[in-house]
């Protein structure tokens, strides 16, 4: 970027003071244009409805598409069943996150904390696909975990191609980003304010209660809107451990473009899969304020 600004200023001496950022903010501003034209493309496609005689699109608009996506059971089952998903994956996310994070940003450990991150870094060299099949491996009916509780008598489990371990496989993939939006926030706490509070009679449960987890608000609602959003939209989870039969939103849009060839419909979900995820953001932010990705904006 250096050079690309060194090179515009001399081609442009005069004006090359005043356009340089803008030169900067090109590729972003390109990204972002290429985005909205998709989604302009989208848009207009679900409005027009797929004739299964000729398999041509309809020239005028309407509305079909969206009124078959809120009442065809199916739909709405899978609708709810994101919903559902996300905000339990996102709970328990947070539960277990905290204090993974908290261990880490605190102890006094070199050891504990390098051992912490690398824990924490390893799954990203890894990628999701795999990991969701390394899951089938370790708990499938002739896997790991089942042979072991052979060992002992116990008839072999079934513990994939339902929705817990559609959110189990959710949760172990959504961990390091909760930890990585977690710990700037805990990190900027003094830890003089803890021995502050306990100086002052707090045990230590009414010192994570009442001045840690207020505090470290902003960095908790971060993480839950990474992890709410990134978990309303996956795929690989859901078409992996669910078998076929726990399908996302995000699988039902991939099967109307890709199986039944029905764009108009596929991208009727995407619409809403879009509407729903921002309404739920919109949500928070009215609740509980916008977190870490306020950027540092004061609330008023």
């Amino acid at each position: 970027m250096d050079i690309l600004e060194a090179a515009f200023g001399k081609i442009w001496p005069k004006r090359g003071g005043f356009w340089g950022p803008y030169l900067m903010l090109s590729p972003a501003i390109l990204l972002v244009g290429l985005l909205v034209l998709g989604l302009a493309y989208i848009g207009d496609t679900s409005l027009r409805t797929l004739d299964t005689s000729t398999f041509l699109f309809s020239e005028e608009w309407s509305l079909a598409n969206y009124e078959r996506a809120l009442t065809e059971p199916f739909i709405r089952s899978v609708i709810w069943r994101s919903i559902l998903g996300a905000t339990i994956v996102t709970m328990i996310t947070l539960l277990l996150a905290f204090p993974y994070t908290y261990i880490m940003v605190r102890t006094r450990s070199a050891f504990l904390r390098k051992f912490l991150l690398i824990a924490l870094f390893l799954p990203f060299f890894i990628g999701q696909v795999v990991r969701a099949y390394g899951w089938l491996i370790i708990l499938g009916k002739q896997g790991i975990v089942n042979d072991i509780l052979g060992l002992v008598g116990i008839e072999p489990l079934r513990m994939l191609f339902n929705y817990p371990s559609v959110l189990f496989g959710l949760v172990q993939y959504m961990f390091p980003f909760a930890v990585l939006m977690l710990a700037p926030a805990l990190t900027a706490i003094p830890e003089e304010i803890e021995a502050a509070a306990e100086s002052l009679g707090a045990s230590w449960q009414e010192t994570m209660l009442y001045v840690i987890l207020p505090m470290a608000k902003s960095g908790l609602i971060g993480a839950g809107l990474v992890v709410l959003t990134l978990s309303l939209t996956d795929f690989a989870m859901p078409a992996i451990l669910g078998g076929g039969t726990q399908d996302f939103v995000a699988n039902a849009i991939y099967d109307q473009f890709f199986r039944t060839s029905d764009q108009g419909f596929g991208s009727s979900l995407a619409v809403l899969l879009i509407v729903i995820g921002s309404l739920l953001v919109w949500i928070i932010f009215m609740l509980v304020g916008a977190g870490t990705l306020a950027l540092g904006a004061k609330d008023k």
